[in-house]
């Protein structure tokens, strides 16, 4: 797109010569103009980026990450394993529940415990109604992106009903601390899986609304639409994942490759669309959360109607000398821990991999060519959160 716009300046300026003008030409680099986005915008979410225009068309894209950086992977080090669970759920706290779902595998590897039946369940039940509650965050921030005010209303109007779920299951709204290793913090409470399964036919339903004002809106379509390109390849080289990389032609899910806790025995389909586009990189999410209503219906069908939720562990356990490596599938694509212990109660290095950081790299990629006025579609469709991202 640069190059034609570049090639056609070089014709008119050989036109005007034709009659004896003189043209001053102006230098490339004085065209451009450099914008800052972020990080105090509410749009770019605690994020800067910084991209040069030449037009109407960017030309630069330098993201700049780190504004709200805790050192969550160092603070590790200095708690025991229980005490982590409260700080490594606050960078995603709408999603609490799937961040310290792979820290909970890999301790419990290290620990060498089973977790209850039962109790994973609940855990794999508490996971996808995080899910919901993340999504539809993120649907409605993208709504009001792109000027569509009911879509940010109804997303987050219908968040409540998951919301309150989880705080009827937890005891929180927003941070739960509900996985812990060795199962789960408490059983569910009587009359939950009615309530649970209501509120899921009720939503089931409710999405085919969402489908008719939102995805199927021509103005919505015409800003999605063959926007913001990414190949198959290139998904794959640059490292995305989640609904980035299902989105361009990849049907990967963790909860598929690799099933953990009952997963294995959860039939579903991994949702995914070869257009590469914005329009499937929003569309792909919508699909997910149809298909998580189908998920936690049969968790709800198959989960024991007795049994412990967790393993009763000693105060302070300490950990096989040894290293564990455990992901899970969450709102936002494949988040992973890999633990080092040293036989101490207290994990002797973390690391933590999270889907936003993977598919923020996309970013430069997909904004360099395009126009200034696709930038919205584009940048909230890669699905990122930035406090996450900064860990």
């Amino acid at each position: 797109m640069t190059n034609e716009y570049n090639e056609s300046l070089e014709r008119k300026f050989k036109e005007t010569t034709k009659f004896g003008l003189e043209v001053v030409k102006e230098a490339a680099e004085d065209r451009l103009m450099t914008l800052s986005v972020g990080p105090q915008h509410p749009g770019s979410g605690h994020f800067r980026f910084t991209i040069k225009v030449d037009g109407d068309y960017i030309v630069y894209c330098d993201p700049d990450p780190g504004y709200v950086h805790r050192g969550e992977e160092k603070m590790c080090e200095y708690r025991n394993y229980i005490q982590n669970i409260p700080h490594l759920e606050r960078p995603v706290i709408h999603d609490s529940t799937n961040i310290t779902y792979s820290y909970s595998l890999a301790v419990e590897e290290l620990l060498g415990i089973e977790v209850p039946r039962r109790g994973q369940f609940i855990r794999a039940i508490a996971s996808e109604l995080n899910r919901q509650v993340y999504t539809l965050y993120w649907l409605a921030i993208y709504g009001i992106f792109l000027g569509h005010s009911t879509m940010f209303m109804w997303p987050a109007g219908d968040r409540e009903l998951f919301i309150d779920l989880l705080a009827a299951l937890t005891g929180a709204r927003v941070t739960h601390a509900f996985n812990i290793p060795g199962g789960v913090r408490n059983d569910i409470p009587e009359g939950f899986k009615e309530k649970c399964l209501e509120y899921i036919n009720y939503f089931d339903k409710r999405l085919k609304e969402y489908e008719d004002i939102f995805y199927n809106n021509p103005l919505f379509r015409q800003r999605t639409e063959n926007v913001g390109i990414l190949p198959k390849e290139d998904a794959i080289n640059l490292g995305v994942t989640g609904s980035v990389l299902r989105a361009s032609g990849v049907p990967h899910d963790v909860r598929k490759v690799e099933p953990y806790d009952v997963y294995n025995e959860i039939d579903f389909k991994v949702q995914y669309m070869k257009t590469c586009d914005s329009f499937a990189r929003a569309y792909v999410p919508f699909l997910d959360m149809r298909e998580s209503c189908n998920i936690t219906r049969q968790l709800l069908d198959k989960m024991p109607e007795s049994g412990e939720v967790r393993v009763k562990l000693q105060s302070n356990p300490k950990g096989r000398i040894g290293e564990a490596y455990k992901r899970v599938e969450s709102g936002r694509g494949a988040l992973s821990y890999y633990i080092v212990s040293d036989g101490s109660s207290k994990p002797y290095r973390v690391k933590i991999s999270v889907g936003s950081f993977r598919n923020i790299l996309a970013l430069p990629h997909l904004l360099v060519g395009s126009r200034l006025g696709d930038m919205p579609s584009i940048y909230w469709a890669l699905n990122y959160w930035p406090v996450e991202a900064d860990r």
